[in-house]
């Protein structure tokens, strides 16, 4: 009798720890794994310090928002996707998407013809200017300026290309960070001089700290942010039309206004 019960015992715990194992493996799943409704489930990946595109408040919670997460959310709604979104420091996202790591990449992140020579890019998506930013008093008020000075930029951006071009007619010292929060602390010590960030991006953080300003860096091409694929990847084409209908039915632009006009 004890022998029977014991097995019995033994039954239960061994049913216990695959179901856990199961589970585990469900929550942790990658590029191509299914959800309880079904749909599939597309990883990706993003860099969450750049508000108002990704990033978390830590007031409300752990979980990465912005207009980014937005965004796609509501294309992969409208594809039969479900999104887990995956953080990742900028530079890791173009090697996360090449190693499978991730299914796409919303980051900000701008199509150059250095990028597109490893993945694929969807149509551009939203525009913005560049500013060089400093504290208030730090009398930096043109690119001249800058002349002399240290000058941040995030790793692997756009930002770091537009100041190695600065770097070609004016004598400024570049150095880089993983993260915006990093360059913005950076600024407010006096380690650099001034940084290159998105407008909408400063947007926030010029709230949370007046002592900072900045002009824009005036361009002659138009650049904006745009999804990333991998190389020949399906995706490419099924985000591009649901995009389109977004931009042609207003919902982009209801998105826009609700991350941007704050």
């Amino acid at each position: 009798m004890k022998k029977v019960i014991s097995f019995l015992m033994l039954s239960v715990l061994l049913v216990g720890v695959l179901s856990a194992c199961g589970t585990s493996e469900k929550s942790t799943s990658g590029s191509g794994s299914k959800e309880e409704s079904g749909k599939k489930v597309l990883v990706m990946g993003t860099s969450a310090d750049y508000p108002p595109f990704e990033y978390v408040d830590s007031a409300k919670g752990e979980e990465i928002i912005g207009f980014d997460v937005d965004l796609a959310n509501a294309i992969a709604e409208k594809l039969g996707y479900e999104v887990q979104v995956k953080d990742i420091d900028f530079t890791g996202l173009i090697p996360a998407l090449e190693t499978g790591q991730v299914d796409f990449v919303l980051a900000g992140m701008t199509p150059t013809e250095e990028r597109k020579k490893n993945v694929d890019f969807s149509d551009i998506y939203y525009t913005a200017n560049h500013l060089i930013v400093s504290n208030k008093d730090s009398g930096l008020n043109t690119l001249e300026d800058l002349k002399g000075k240290t000058v941040g930029v995030q790793l692997g951006s756009i930002q770091e290309g537009k100041a190695k071009e600065i770097a070609e007619s004016i004598d400024i010292k570049i150095e880089n960070r993983n993260r915006i929060p990093e360059i913005i602390q950076e600024i407010k010590s006096g380690r650099f001089d001034a940084a290159i960030i998105e407008d909408t991006v400063m947007k926030g953080y010029f709230k949370k700290n007046p002592e900072l300003t900045g002009f824009i860096l005036e361009e002659d091409t138009e650049e904006g942010s745009a999804m990333a694929f991998p190389k020949g990847s399906e995706l490419t084409k099924e985000f591009n039309d649901a995009l389109l209908e977004m931009k042609e039915n207003g919902e982009l632009e209801k998105l826009i206004v609700k991350w941007f006009d704050q």
